[in-house]
């Protein structure tokens, strides 16, 4: 045969690449590959040393008998496949845990013939998804979960709070609460935070939580030192653990927001001059630590405060994680068994609070179990709204002018007037200084004030702004009737 009538490598790896796989691109723009029939995606341009899409075409290759190809040639198909799939089907991967149809969410195994946990409220089981209902997304962060046990009778959640060392019921409701959000994709939930005495298992409370969901490979990681590699890290699996924070920079306080409530990313495409893609993530946090100092208001509205306290008891490291993995199986059954019995009951949301779909998730475990889950979320942000005023002098001093307006009243001045008398009420009319970090202006008074207006209401003061003919002003106010869930005095 001539050379002229030898099928060119990059046509017969096409050919052979379209028979086996299924190519999509996301909304994003980001080409996959699926093997037929299996809901595992990988991004076709990925040059990872294990698990790439070019690798198991390669092997593919090999394997059928078409042959070994260099990499131009290889290159060259791919290059075709991504032109051609740019004019078909738009799907989202997704990591860990994704949406399905009719009202159910699926669980990602982690394994490799692709078995995952579709959950309803009429139940859950473990089946293969559809790939056009749901594609998986792999990286070297998501591990592998055992095969949950069926009709555990709530046996797991038992076991489950006998290795933590929750402090209260209260907070083991919280936590439960917490790990069931973890299971749907729509809901953002608080980011739990373990605080209790040296010695409580704080560490070793967190991991038992996220592998629950992450499986035995899900581990702590150090506070990243910039917020680009804390979203890079976060983009990369579902739930993302810090351990061991005593410091909370600004910064990262923004991006910890940002990554409970949602948001995204814009960067530059690399080897490009214009091109930019995507990065959009929301994800579960999980922290730990004694103390992280100054809280700011933002941030309180998305932690979760769960207390340990020291065990009684103390055991080894290897003989609590074999009993651990274990009873993951059946901790893991139990928890699907309760996270379908939530979603099936009916519950008011409440409309007071920040993070309003936990808050209902609380209420749908309550109407389940009895918990008092939700009670007990409003009393852990009202500790935090505490945590906040011990830390903000600023704060402090406006609740302390508040006392002076009456009930029902109202105070209004421009931010420069507030700025004036606020600073005078602190330092007694310059018998002591300004303390650092004190507003140096109306603006950043006005700013402060802004970000403090949630925290302020928790305790009856109401921060307003506006405009007149003379100009804009801040107004302080009163109200005549508290939150119905204020109970405490103001200082």
């Amino acid at each position: 045969m001539s050379e002229d009538e030898k099928t060119p490598a990059r046509a017969i790896i096409t050919e052979y690449a379209q028979a086996h796989f299924r190519y999509f691109r996301t909304p994003e723009g980001t080409v996959y590959a699926q093997k037929k029939g299996h809901p595992v995606a990988r991004p076709i341009r990925s040059q990872g040393t294990t698990g790439s899409h070019r690798q198991e075409l390669m092997v593919g290759l090999f394997h059928d008998g078409k042959g070994v190809f260099n990499g131009s040639a290889i290159k060259e198909a791919l290059d075709l496949i991504e032109a051609l799939a740019l004019s078909e089907d738009v799907q989202p991967v997704y990591i860990r845990v994704a949406p399905g149809f009719d009202g159910a969410t699926w669980l990602d195994l982690g394994r490799d013939d692709g078995q995952s946990v579709r959950i309803h409220p009429t139940g859950w089981e473990i089946t293969t998804p559809d790939p056009r209902e749901v594609s998986w997304r792999r990286t070297q962060l998501t591990g592998e979960l055992p095969l949950p046990v069926k009709e555990t009778d709530g046996k797991g959640i038992d076991l489950l709070m006998r290795l933590c060392n929750f402090a209260t019921a209260d907070t083991e409701s919280l936590a439960l609460a917490w790990l069931i959000g973890c299971l749907g994709p729509s809901v953002p939930v608080p980011a739990p935070f373990l605080t209790g005495p040296q010695g409580a298992g704080k560490s070793t409370g967190g991991r038992m939580l996220i592998r629950i969901v992450e499986g035995m490979t899900g581990d702590l990681r150090r506070a990243p030192k910039d917020e680009e590699n804390l979203t890079t890290a976060v983009a990369a699996g579902w739930i993302t653990a810090l351990d061991n924070l005593s410091h909370m920079t600004p910064d990262l306080s923004d991006a910890m927001c940002r990554i409970v409530t949602g948001a995204e990313d814009v960067k530059r495409a690399l080897f490009t001059d214009g091109d930019v893609f995507r990065v959009g993530y929301r994800r579960p946090l999980l922290l730990t630590g004694i103390d992280v100092g100054v809280i700011r208001p933002d941030l309180a509205e998305r932690l979760l405060p769960l207390r340990l306290e020291r065990p009684t008891i103390r055991r080894t490291e290897a003989d609590l994680w074999v009993d651990y993995e274990e009873v993951l199986p059946v901790v893991l059954g139990s928890l699907l068994d309760l996270a379908a019995k939530v979603r099936a009951v009916r519950a008011e949301t409440p409309t007071d609070l920040r993070m309003a779909d936990f808050a209902h998730l609380c209420a749908q475990l309550d109407a389940a179990t009895g918990m008092g889950a939700l009670k007990a979320y409003r009393a852990s942000l009202d500790d935090l709204n505490d945590d906040v005023i011990e830390g903000d002098l600023l704060a402090q001093t406006v609740l302390r002018h508040a006392e002076t307006i009456s009930a029902g009243a109202a105070q209004r001045m421009t931010s420069t007037e507030w700025l004036h008398l606020l600073s005078g009420l602190y330092n007694g009319d310059g018998l002591r200084p300004l303390p650092k970090g004190w507003p140096t202006t109306g603006k950043v008074l006005s700013d402060r004030l802004k970000r403090l207006q949630p925290t302020l209401a928790a305790r009856g003061v109401l921060i307003d702004s506006g405009r007149t003919s003379a100009g804009r002003y801040l107004e302080m106010t009163r109200p005549a009737v508290p939150p119905p869930h204020e109970q405490r005095p103001m200082f």
